[in-house]
């Protein structure tokens, strides 16, 4: 081959070496994927109103943990030795802390349940300067008013268990954080329960069975929302009123939720991952504050406790499950 040609299909290569890079992005997510399918059918929606079509002109790579929180490191590694175009992280604060730790410069799309400027992750909301942004969901501002509706639901407890998960650092701490005041104001006594694999729920409810619990408060965590059915099992046959951050978790019999539309986060994930694949800086996109709240109550389940839900809150509610 000619050197001259030699050197034009070595710079095609090359250049094509390099678009595929561009448009390749990191999906990580601590849930598993069968939770998550309609999430990612959302995210992916998001891409395309950006004008990125996965297969055709984006490669998206999925990351489901399934609550191995110990992975994120190693799977942030890797990602970033592979020179990924952006790294998108819906609803997960360790995921986004472990990208953060990771790389200054690889984009980072988040949708996180805390203040990412108290977590590090941005300078501003309206200006995060760096790498990061993404969307703040507010699951742990929502923890006072989670537990008040748990109380208004089963206004009888007096006893009730706190289940966290430990491996998941930042939600536990902040859940550990916000619960003893929310407790105190409505006149409730708590019991703190950690559980990091199904055994250890387990055994967390056979602790809050010979502790004699009256009602179960469930950490807002995505390793708890893909042990969802377990937990919705034992709850049942123990009689335990729980009350839970997702709607997938109310879905397969936990007695009520209430937190942020995870949907629309998502999306917002794909939207913002789009609009940097197509050269936007993150530092320059503000983080957006997802205010969509849905209360989500099973009135089946409260039947089989023998609760009756108040009119206010059926009212109030977003989504009655009969």
């Amino acid at each position: 081959m000619p050197r001259r040609r030699y050197l034009t299909f070595l710079g095609r290569s090359r250049r094509a070496r390099s678009s595929r890079r561009s448009r390749f992005v990191g999906l990580v997510n601590v849930r598993s994927s069968d939770v998550s399918a309609r999430h990612a059918a959302e995210f992916r929606k998001g891409l395309s109103e950006t004008g990125y079509v996965e297969r055709q002109n984006v490669t998206v790579e999925y990351h489901w943990l399934d609550g191995q929180f110990d992975r994120l490191p190693s799977v942030m590694a890797d990602l970033v030795r592979r020179g990924v175009a952006v790294i998108a992280l819906p609803g997960s604060n360790a995921a986004a802390l472990a990208a953060k730790a990771a790389t200054t410069t690889i984009p980072i799309v988040f949708g996180i349940g805390d203040d990412p400027v108290r977590l590090g992750l941005v300078s501003s909301l309206a200006r995060p300067g760096g790498n990061a942004t993404g969307v703040n969901i507010f699951f742990q501002e929502l923890v006072a008013k989670r537990l008040g509706l748990l109380h208004d639901l089963v206004p009888k407890a007096v006893r009730v268990a706190v289940l966290v998960n430990p491996a998941n650092v930042p939600v536990a701490e902040a859940t550990l954080r916000d619960v003893p005041d929310a407790a105190r104001a409505i006149g409730l006594q708590i019991e703190v329960l950690n559980a990091s694999t199904s055994r250890e729920i387990e055994a967390a409810f056979a602790t809050l069975v010979r502790g004699r619990a009256d009602a179960l408060f469930v950490a807002s965590d995505a390793f708890f929302i893909g042990r969802r059915t377990q937990i919705a099992t034992l709850a049942a046959r123990h009689a335990i009123p729980s009350a839970h951050s997702a709607r997938e978790e109310v879905e397969a019999g936990g007695l009520m939720s209430y937190g942020t539309d995870n949907v629309n986060m998502w999306h917002q994930v794909g939207v913002y991952t789009g609009q940097i694949l197509k050269g936007a800086k993150p530092a320059d996109l503000p983080v957006l504050q997802s205010t969509k709240l849905d209360l989500v109550i099973n009135l089946r389940t409260a039947k089989a406790l023998g609760l009756e839900v108040p009119d206010k809150l059926l009212a109030l509610a977003d989504e009655v499950i009969e």
